[in-house]
């Protein structure tokens, strides 16, 4: 049996490897491990370039460098969104009054950044894909509740399964339990689905850190 696997690239980053050294993980092994039944067809990793910031310069050289390492992976496609941003007036917290408690709080503007287009183009590619039998199944590695819709249409409509893999680390206390906790409605429309990405797949997962292509040779990114 062979499946095609969905890779939501930050919901994946932020809920199973950031602030670990599992950064520089191999998705096609990690989809082996957790799938050791099934023929890994086509892997799709849906992210976007990041914007680097004054206070962590090198972020988007780590993330070119990732890239490049996912790149020798034959049968993996990255295909990309965009970060947007834009300046906004927040609310101070605490809650700051200036001009006494019976006036609105002082207003700080802020930067706000935000991804835009993974979801959709994951959506679309699991449609499509599934529409024209390009695999006997699907896994999508994400636990955002956006692509609900998109999987009930795979699994109710065109009667294809569909399992859903959350990639929250089991043993990871998140600042936001409720941002990787797999949603219900997920649970619902799925085939199938996997609770947790533990360390231990993760460990097992990791590209060498000397690795080579047609430019050359390259190292993982110090800290990874």
């Amino acid at each position: 049996m062979s499946a095609n696997a969905y890779i939501d690239g930050f919901n994946f980053y932020f809920c199973a490897v950031k602030g670990t050294s599992y950064k520089w993980v191999n998705l096609l092994t990690l989809c082996n491990i957790l799938f050791p039944t099934l023929r890994i067809n086509k892997i799709k990793y849906f992210s976007a370039k990041i914007i680097a910031l004054p206070h962590d310069p090198s972020a988007q050289t780590r993330q070119d460098t990732y890239w490049r390492a996912l790149k020798t992976i034959p049968n993996l496609e990255i295909i990309e969104g965009s970060f947007v941003s834009w300046p906004k007036l927040l609310p101070q917290w605490p809650p700051a009054y200036v001009n006494g408690a019976n006036n609105p709080p002082n207003m700080v503007q802020v930067k706000r950044s935000e991804e835009k287009g993974s979801d959709v183009n994951l959506a679309a590619y699991l449609v499509y894909d599934n529409f024209m039998k390009e695999a006997d199944e699907s896994i999508v590695i994400s636990n955002d509740s956006d692509l609900t819709h998109a999987i009930e249409l795979v699994t109710r409509h065109l009667g294809r399964p569909v399992t859903v893999v959350n990639p929250n680390r089991t043993s990871r206390v998140h600042s936001d339990p409720k941002h990787c906790s797999l949603q219900q409605d997920l649970r619902r429309v799925s085939t199938r689905h996997i609770r947790s990405i533990n360390d231990s797949v993760l460990y097992k997962a990791q590209l060498p850190s000397i690795m080579s292509d047609a430019q050359g040779t390259f190292t993982k990114p110090t800290g990874w």
